[in-house]
């Protein structure tokens, strides 16, 4: 079977349709902007602030709209139609994921723009949201094939979004060394040293390690993702 650009822009378009007449999607995508847009007003300059509502938007447009537009597939009964099309494995997933990528870029660059946030080194910062959205995605991915219906995804998805969406959030209220230690090793974790540290010089030095462990959580979720894909595909 051969690569068809054809098959994933069909995927894309059928998606596109179906986001215009999801508003569950559409008042979630708004939230990141709401806090961007606050936080902004706010005059703050910490960047551990200016962090939060671009967490944020990864993890609600990357993560909750992929995981809603594979639930959806379920709850309509047309997953097990589209897996069984002549579409292959990869060209379902690209196509599944694409839309989310496109608005989660778009949520990022306008959070960014309503934080007033000025981009330290460009290429880098680019680089970490791309691993970042990437992450986010397989994690959707995940919770749309593991969940019944587009609501359930919200359910099972909420520890995802308090523990990355929101983590640095409550990060100053928690005294234990050990609950510490375990956030400085999560993705979100990652992406706040790496903005903090491309406003250094030799930006990619004091980075390269969080971009690193970045880099080893999105291999991980791409292979439980396949994973979890294998086991429905066969279900």
């Amino acid at each position: 079977m051969t690569f068809s650009l054809k098959r994933i822009n069909a995927i894309f378009i059928k998606d596109w349709k179906d986001l215009q007449r999801n508003s569950y999607i559409l008042f979630t995508v708004a939230l990141p902007l709401f806090f961007a847009a606050w936080i902004g007003r706010m005059g703050e300059d910490s960047p551990y602030m200016f962090s939060f509502p671009i967490n944020l938007a990864l993890v609600i447009s990357g993560a909750f709209i992929q995981a809603a537009m594979v639930a959806e597939e379920k709850e309509k009964n047309t997953l097990r139609g589209l897996l069984l099309s002549p579409a292959s494995t990869i060209e379902i997933l690209i196509g599944k994921s694409a839309l989310s990528v496109v608005m989660t870029i778009l949520v990022v660059v306008l959070s960014i723009i309503l934080l007033d946030y000025n981009v330290p080194s460009l290429p880098f910062f680019a680089l970490s949201i791309l691993l970042g959205i990437l992450f986010y995605i397989a994690v959707g991915t995940i919770l749309g094939l593991i969940s019944r219906t587009v609501m359930e995804t919200s359910i099972i998805g909420m520890p995802v979004l308090f523990i990355f969406g929101m983590g640095s959030m409550f990060r100053p209220m928690i005294e234990n060394e050990s609950i510490l230690n375990v956030m400085d090793i999560l993705p979100n974790e990652q992406l706040t040293f790496i903005w903090i540290s491309l406003e250094k010089q030799n930006a990619f030095l004091h980075s390269w390690d969080h971009f690193a462990l970045l880099l080893l959580w999105t291999f991980i979720s791409f292979v439980v993702t396949a994973m979890i894909y294998k086991k429905r595909k066969v279900d």
